[in-house]
């Protein structure tokens, strides 16, 4: 039971472990100290959610309705664009004092916000519905796949709130305007590269 443990627990941290919209989003809330942990409990609980569906076998469901990816791709590059282009704007009038002191957006609107980072994200469910629940029926027996399972979102966890809280560490070089124009200007990016990823992949879908 505990090599199939380990052997989620890495899979999930390695697929979790690359810079992402979600992830971005959560070293910035940590940055700033405001609903870390419920925000940090939300992106865990939701890749819960996702890899207990794929244990499970639930993985059909995304070529149950092949319009599902094209649709998900698009919405998530729309969003990823918007809020991409937000950050840019924010880089560009440099004024960070609510970062500075702390302040942030109300509860319900980082869940909103961090939903459609989760949710509107074709990757997680590749990750999740496809790739996580493929390697658990290298299993034998359900008892080693749910083990399988436990430490994938276990690893998920521990990712999530590590990333959140550890990004206090950080709190000393935010202190200064700039450092947040260049964080922003990176998350920016990063979005912009995403959405391209996403945008690049419905196209060459739809030239096959």
């Amino acid at each position: 039971m505990i090599a199939p443990a380990i052997t989620g627990f890495a899979t999930g941290f390695s697929l979790i472990l690359a810079i992402g919209a979600q992830n971005a989003f959560v070293l910035r809330q940590g940055l700033m100290r405001q609903h870390v942990f419920w925000l940090c409990l939300f992106c865990a609980a939701s890749d819960a959610l996702l890899i207990a569906a794929g244990v499970l076998g639930f993985g059909a469901l995304v070529t149950a309705w092949p319009t599902l990816p094209l649709i998900m791709a698009l919405a998530g590059a729309g969003f990823l664009i918007v809020y991409g282009a937000m950050r840019f704007v924010a880089a560009a009038k440099g004024d960070y004092a609510m970062e500075i002191e702390g302040k942030s957006r109300s509860l319900g609107a980082v869940i909103a916000i961090a939903a459609a980072f989760t949710w509107a994200n074709p990757h997680v469910y590749l990750d999740t519905l496809g790739l996580i629940g493929a390697i658990s029926t290298s299993f034998g027996d359900w008892s080693q796949r749910l083990a399988f399972g436990a430490g994938a979102v276990t690893s998920s966890f521990a990712f999530f709130f590590s990333l959140g809280y550890g990004a206090r560490l950080l709190a000393p070089i935010m202190q200064k305007s700039g450092a947040w124009r260049v964080l922003d200007v990176i998350i920016g990016l990063t979005m912009w590269a995403i959405a391209a990823g996403l945008v690049n992949g419905v196209v060459s879908g739809a030239i096959g």
